[in-house]
């Protein structure tokens, strides 16, 4: 919804072409070899989704809904009085289930990743397809490149072996820019120093068929702690930081998490102050001749 942006930023025409970043996504994910993109939105939202695929990427990649509904909730679970919010990214890619039965990727529609990121993200995917156990994968940035100059933003904090594996993602709060590095300031006051270089994840996602049955899962373990909260969210990186502790995807009883690393950069509309450097950055690609001055020409 773009709370702090104050609109529906995903629709919000960016490149020189009034190409919104939702755009520039499916470009780069058609250049790296995706095949299909599902679209998980509220049913207001539906016109105005089908009007821009239908213009603009219906002749070049399959297109296809899902709708994340406050009633679509497992069996024995019901809405509380008064919640209006969504459940979260978890319930977001449950949402999508039936319009996906292969490897898949996960990005949020505001955030703008780089071509490197879809295709690194692409090509462990495809190393995925015909075996038995598989790896998830997750791209990870450097948080000094995350973070926005127009106030604190949420980032998960990645902890990553030796191998390349993630082993532990937390959720941080009110992160901003601190000099050269960043800090993060918890709810009670408490100011955590970091040194900017840290990974962290902007929900770049790689998943086979079978994370489906564990999000379901961790996502009924949130309805029973929190499902009475009116604004609690089940967000995809504590759900898969659940699923590493629980040896579900470490390795032990299914797929691991490998940390996928690009050199693309990362930049999004957090706030509407925002948008004015996305423009120029994108602006910089397309003069770099990264992107045609018109995507769909």
């Amino acid at each position: 919804m773009g709370s702090r942006y104050g609109g529906l930023k995903q629709m919000d025409p960016v490149g020189p072409g009034g190409e919104t970043i939702l755009e520039y996504s499916v470009f780069d994910a058609v250049r790296a070899g995706f095949g299909k993109v599902v679209f998980v939105i509220r049913r207001d939202f539906e016109r105005a989704f089908r009007e821009m695929a239908a213009e603009r990427f219906e002749e070049r990649i399959e297109v296809a809904y899902a709708f994340q509904e406050l009633e679509d909730l497992p069996k024995g679970f019901a809405v509380p009085e008064g919640r209006t919010k969504p459940w979260g990214t978890t319930h977001a890619v449950l949402a999508a289930k039936g319009a996906v039965s292969t490897s898949f990727a996960v990005i949020n529609a505001d955030d703008f990743y780089g071509a490197e990121s879809y295709a690194v993200l692409g090509r462990h995917l495809d190393g995925q397809v015909g075996t038995s156990a598989g790896e998830y994968g997750m791209v990870g940035f450097e948080l000094r490149g995350t973070l926005s100059d127009s106030g604190v933003v949420a980032r998960g904090l990645c902890r990553v072996d030796g191998h390349g594996l993630l082993e532990s993602i937390v959720e941080l709060f009110n992160v901003e820019r601190d000099g050269v590095g960043a800090k993060t300031t918890s709810p009670t006051g408490e100011v955590t120093e970091l040194t900017g270089n840290e990974t962290v994840s902007m929900n770049m996602w790689g998943f086979t068929p079978a994370v489906f049955g564990q999000l379901r899962e961790r996502f009924e373990s949130f309805l029973e702690r929190q499902g009475g909260d009116v604004k609690s969210e089940c967000y995809l990186p504590n759900t898969v930081n659940e699923l590493i502790r629980g040896g579900q995807a470490s390795g032990l009883d299914g797929p691991r998490v490998r940390v996928l690393r690009t050199s693309a950069r990362w930049f999004g509309v957090t706030y509407r102050e925002d948008r004015a450097m996305v423009v120029e950055e994108i602006g910089k690609l397309v003069a770099s001749g990264a992107y045609p001055a018109r995507l769909w020409a």
